[in-house]
C-alpha cells in the first residue's frame, strides 16, 4: 500500500507543478476555451490540463517501474507501458482538438487508434462475470467489447466535463472506488496485490487531485478534450485490465461477502453511472430532436442541476456526492454484504436526494451573485 500511496503523490505533485507551465503554453498556442452559448464560464480559459495530467501519469509509471515491489511484476510493467502509449495517443488527439477543433470522425478515429494500441498489447476484456457463470471471450469478441467499452468511457467523461472540477472529481472518486475493490479483492483472494488496475487507478486519482487546484470554481485552466479523453481512457483500461490479471474461477459467490458474483459486473456501472447516464440521455435527446449524437447542446445533467437553482460549486458537490454514494456504496455493500451498509447507503441516497431536489433556490449562479450590489446580496 505504501508504494501505491507514493504513486498517488508523484502523480499529483507532477501534475500540479507542471499545470502552471501548461497553462502558459495554452495561451501561447491559443488553445483557449472561448465563451459559447452553451458554456457556463464567462471569460476565456486556457486548455492543456490534459498535458499536465499525462506528465503526472508518466512520472508515476516511471517511478512504479523502479520500485522494489511494483517494478518486479513484468505483466504490470508491460500493461502500464501499453496504457501509457495509448494514453499519449489519445491525449495528443485531444491537444490537436483543443487547438484547431477536429471534426467528430477525426476524434473517433483517434479514440479507436488508442483503443487498438491497448488491445494489441493485451489490455483487453478476457471474460465477463455473471451471477451464476463466467463467460470467456474469444479473440474477436474480446477486441470488440474492449474497443466499445473504451469508446463509451472516453466520450462519457468528455461529455460531463461541463462545470469546473466536475469531471476530475467524478473520475477521482470512481477511480478510488475501483482501486479499493481491486486491492481488497486481491487481499481477500490471497492473490498478488500488484495489478495494472490498482496502479492505473491510483495514478488516475493522483493526476485528478493534482489538477483540481487549477480547475475548481473559478477555474484557471480546463483539462480540455486532451484531459477528458485521457481520464475516460484510464478508467476504461483499469476496468479492462483487471479481467486479464485475476483468475475468473476464483471469483465465486462463496466465502466472504467480497466474493459476491454480482460485484465485478455492477461496480463498473456504478463507477460510470453518472457519465454513462448523461451519455445515453444525450443520445436519446438529440436523436429525438433530429440531431446527430455528437451535436452539442445545453441540456446535460449539469445544466439541469444549475436549472434547479444550485450554484456552480453546489452542483459540482452534489455530483461528487452522488458519484461517491454509487461507487463506494457498491464496493462496501459488495465487500461486506452487511445490512448496516445497505441502511447507510439508503440514508445517504435520501440525504443526497433532499439536497438535490428538496432545497431549491432561485436559479442564480455564483458569477451573478458576485455581480449583485452588496445590499441585494446580503438583504
Amino acid at each position: 500500500m505504501r508504494e501505491y500511496l507514493l504513486i498517488l503523490l508523484v502523480a499529483a505533485g507532477v501534475t500540479y507543478l507542471l499545470g502552471g507551465l501548461c497553462r502558459r503554453l495554452a495561451f501561447r498556442f491559443n488553445a483557449v476555451a472561448m465563451v459559447r452559448d452553451r458554456d457556463v464560464h464567462t471569460k476565456p480559459i486556457p486548455y492543456f490540463g490534459g498535458i499536465a495530467m499525462l506528465a503526472g501519469l508518466t512520472a508515476a509509471f516511471l517511478v512504479a517501474s523502479q520500485m522494489p515491489w511494483l517494478g518486479s511484476f513484468e505483466l504490470v510493467s508491460h500493461d502500464t507501458r501499453a496504457v501509457l502509449l495509448a494514453g499519449a495517443v489519445i491525449c495528443f488527439v485531444g491537444v490537436v482538438d483543443d487547438m484547431v477543433e477536429l471534426n467528430a470522425l477525426a476524434k473517433i478515429a483517434g479514440q479507436i487508434l488508442a483503443a487498438g494500441i491497448a488491445v494489441l498489447n493485451g489490455v483487453k476484456v478476457y471474460w465477463i462475470p455473471l451471477p451464476d457463470t463466467i463467460i470467456s471471450l474469444d479473440d474477436a469478441t474480446s477486441v470488440v467489447v474492449t474497443v466499445v467499452l473504451i469508446f463509451f468511457c472516453v466520450n462519457a467523461i468528455n461529455l460531463i466535463d461541463g462545470l469546473d472540477g466536475l469531471a476530475a472529481g467524478v473520475v477521482a472518486i470512481g477511480a478510488g472506488a475501483f482501486f479499493t475493490y481491486a486491492y481488497v479483492l486481491s487481499y481477500e483472494q490471497e492473490l498478488v496485490r500488484a495489478t495494472t488496475s490498482s496502479l492505473v487507478t491510483m495514478a488516475t486519482v493522483g493526476v485528478c487531485l493534482g489538477f483540481l487546484p487549477y480547475n475548481v470554481h473559478k477555474a484557471r485552466m480546463f483539462m480540455g478534450d486532451s484531459g477528458a479523453m485521457l481520464l475516460g481512457f484510464l478508467l476504461a483500461t483499469a476496468m479492462v485490465s483487471l479481467t486479464g490479471q485475476l483468475d475468473p474461477s476464483q471469483i465465486t459467490a462463496e466465502g466472504s461477502g467480497l466474493l459476491n458474483a454480482y460485484l465485478p459486473l455492477v461496480l463498473p456501472v456504478a463507477v460510470m453511472a453518472f457519465p454513462f447516464g448523461d451519455l445515453i440521455l444525450a443520445y436519446v435527446r438529440r436523436t429525438m430532436a433530429g440531431k446527430l449524437w455528437y451535436q452539442a447542446d445545453k441540456q446535460h445533467l449539469h445544466h439541469r442541476m444549475l436549472g434547479l437553482g444550485h450554484s456552480h460549486r453546489g452542483a459540482v458537490f452534489l455530483f461528487w456526492l452522488w458519484s461517491g454514494l454509487l461507487a463506494f456504496g457498491a464496493v462496501v455493500i459488495g465487500i461486506t454484504g452487511s445490512p448496516l451498509a445497505i441502511a447507510g447507503f439508503v440514508i445517504g441516497v435520501g440525504l443526497a436526494a433532499w439536497l438535490t431536489w428538496g432545497r431549491r433556490k432561485l436559479p442564480i449562479d455564483d458569477d451573478q451573485t458576485r455581480a449583485m450590489p452588496r445590499e441585494v446580496r446580503h438583504g
